[in-house]
């Protein structure tokens, strides 16, 4: 299997004309392979949206978080609003599929719905951006190679960009949640001068999720970062390393985003650190 990452480019200058797409996109993804182990996995929250599209078929279909039985489809191009919960996908034998990966808020330069809407919500693209899903499909269906195909996604993202009109507020917040590896609300929501409730119900329009749920997706993001890779893990450390009370509340974190423990997700994680191999 192929799975590869690409770093969009900075832009020659920060004009409104030429705005840098890093300013908005983490990475962007492709994936691809043939003959692979059918299975389904549950995606963990990230804490932004995703934008993906499959290139084996113009269809994803999904599936209840509970029972695992298939409960409709998108089309092939989709967006994945900010989770608060694990979801579905299908690991099917052949994959070919591309994604964005917005960074906390990023989404905003080129959608124009509050992403509080799309909380815990995947709809086809096709809702958002109406012809213009199916014609990115399209293009990169033609791209010749891998890399070519990275570079169309990248400049069909940079025609739909438009500067985003995001609070000051949320951007602190945003930068002050990066810099603390144990971020505190309440302190930035001081620092901000806004009532709490503005405050949340801002940054929930603007994120997807409100400041508490981001900050508990981001400190569960820390804990499978210091987990890669790792077989032989002190619980306990990684638990105080990453602000939790204790290894109990840590085990409580995992089970609300993961449905799982924490020794069940090293035995079940799969080929990226936000997968989970459900079993059969």
């Amino acid at each position: 299997m192929i799975y590869r990452t690409y770093q969009p480019r900075l832009a020659r200058s920060t004009t409104l004309k030429e705005l840098p797409l890093s300013r908005f996109v983490e990475f962007l993804w492709i994936r691809e392979g043939d003959n692979l182990p059918e299975a389904q996995s549950r995606l963990l929250p990230i804490g932004s949206m995703e934008l993906v599209i499959n290139l084996h078929e113009d269809r994803i279909p999904l599936f209840d978080p509970h029972t695992q039985a298939e409960r409709g489809s998108t089309n092939g191009t989709r967006i994945c609003g900010a989770h608060s919960e694990g979801f579905i996908i299908n690991n099917e034998r052949r994959v070919s599929a591309m994604g964005v990966h917005f960074k906390p808020g990023g989404h905003a330069a080129f959608f124009t719905l509050p992403a509080g809407e799309l909380h815990n919500q995947i709809v086809s693209l096709e809702e958002l951006w109406k012809s213009r899903a199916t014609e990115l499909r399209e293009r990169l269906l033609e791209a010749p190679s891998l890399e070519t195909r990275f570079l169309v996604l990248e400049q069909f993202l940079l025609t739909m960009l438009q500067p985003p009109k995001r609070h000051p507020a949320v951007d602190f917040a945003l930068h002050a949640f990066k810099r603390s590896p144990t971020p505190t609300v309440k302190t930035v929501t001081d620092q901000v001068g806004l009532s709490t409730r503005h405050f949340n119900q801002l940054f929930r329009d603007q994120v997807g999720l409100t400041p508490k749920l981001f900050c508990r997706v981001r400190r569960l993001q820390h804990v499978l970062s210091l987990l890669a890779g790792q077989d032989q893990i002190d619980w306990l450390d990684v638990a105080f390393t990453c602000g939790y009370f204790d290894q109990a509340h840590l085990i409580h974190d995992f089970r609300a985003f993961a449905h799982c423990t924490p020794t069940e997700y090293v035995a079940q994680r799969g080929f990226h650190p936000c997968h989970i191999v459900l079993p059969s």
